[in-house]
């Protein structure tokens, strides 16, 4: 009798716990209209969706772009109250200059929303065929430049008590490619923890959305074979003999499609959580968007190294079968 009481008073508890929490989720932050967001990386993909989504809610808008093109074409199709900013992430001169362009904006209101996010084309290549530049072509913007503009704005946010949103690719739970990516989004996981303890005091929450492969974010599969193709023919003929042909045909097979074969077409997933973390009360400290975060890779970070290599090589040589022959025709006939 007292056992059986015992276990309906853990399950009563649970379930407290649990209404306490459903409802703590859905508090929203009130009078949202007029209160500013800055968003990088708003060119195309993940950034440009989620500028028009807030656009529409009422936020006042501040999106970066990279190109005068992205930049040209986000006002087209956006309100008035959108303004948009160039940004080179690599550059400390253009992000000095896109802080000034918020604080101006923003006008002794304070930044209540920082949205980091980069989309760029990553180098990613076994490690033995890359340089140090190449490593540095990704750092400078995916983790250094991200960490410079964050810093930079750490005044406006304090001042508003806002909250800084760092969207991160869930290929940054477990490292299994080459090259600066995955170091970036390691670098950016490490940074946004440290940050979200440190600006507790101050009221700045922040949070940390971790997406996996989704349609509007995925660099076409042709940019990368192109891409380790140039590769692969700058390296030393000392160490291209060292892999051999057949190496390099089963690596370009499985990372033009195992991504495509993970990827999800419903960005809103990624945008319903992004926006959760900007409104919310009490916004999460991390979110899982798209199935493939939430129980594939998550379930890889978590498990035993010996498991996740071997379903890791599985899923490479299972993926390597579909595109011989297109590979195969481009290391013959092709030339970069």
């Amino acid at each position: 009798f007292w056992l059986f009481l015992g276990s309906l008073s853990i399950l009563a508890s649970i379930l407290c716990l649990v209404i306490y929490w459903l409802i703590r989720d859905s508090q929203r932050v009130r009078n949202l209209n007029g209160k500013h967001v800055f968003i990088t990386s708003c060119d195309t993909g993940l950034g440009n969706s989620l500028a028009k989504w807030l656009d529409k809610r009422g936020f006042c808008v501040i999106a970066a772009c990279a190109t005068e093109k992205g930049r040209i074409e986000l006002q087209s199709c956006s309100s008035l109250s959108l303004k948009t900013v160039n940004l080179n992430l690599a550059d400390s001169n253009s992000i000095a200059r896109a802080v000034v362009f918020v604080t101006e904006e923003t006008a002794g209101k304070g930044l209540f929303g920082l949205v980091s996010n980069t989309e760029e084309t990553p180098p990613i290549a076994p490690t033995d065929w890359l340089r140090i530049e190449d490593f540095h072509s990704v750092l400078d913007v995916s983790l250094l430049g991200l960490i410079e503009i964050t810093l930079k704005l750490l005044p406006l946010l304090k001042k508003a008590e806002g909250r800084v949103v760092n969207l991160i690719n869930t290929k940054g739970l477990t490292a299994f490619v080459g090259g600066g990516y995955t170091l970036s989004k390691w670098g950016m996981e490490a940074f946004s923890d440290t940050l979200r303890i440190e600006m507790q005091h101050f009221g700045v929450k922040v949070s940390i959305v971790e997406h996996g492969f989704f349609k509007a974010g995925v660099v076409n599969s042709d940019v990368i074979e192109k891409y380790l193709l140039r590769l692969w023919n700058r390296l030393t003929p000392e160490i291209r003999d060292s892999y051999g042909e057949k190496y390099f045909v089963e690596y370009i097979k499985a990372q033009r499609s195992s991504v495509k074969r993970l990827c999800d077409s419903d960005i809103s997933k990624v945008i319903k959580c992004m926006e959760h973390a900007l409104i919310a009360k009490y916004p999460r400290t991390r979110y899982g968007a798209g199935w493939d975060a939430k129980f594939f890779w998550l379930f890889l970070s978590y498990a035993p190294s010996c498991l996740s290599d071997m379903l890791l090589r599985m899923i490479h040589l299972f993926h390597g079968r579909f595109v011989h022959g297109h590979v195969q025709q481009l290391l013959n006939f092709t030339s970069f």
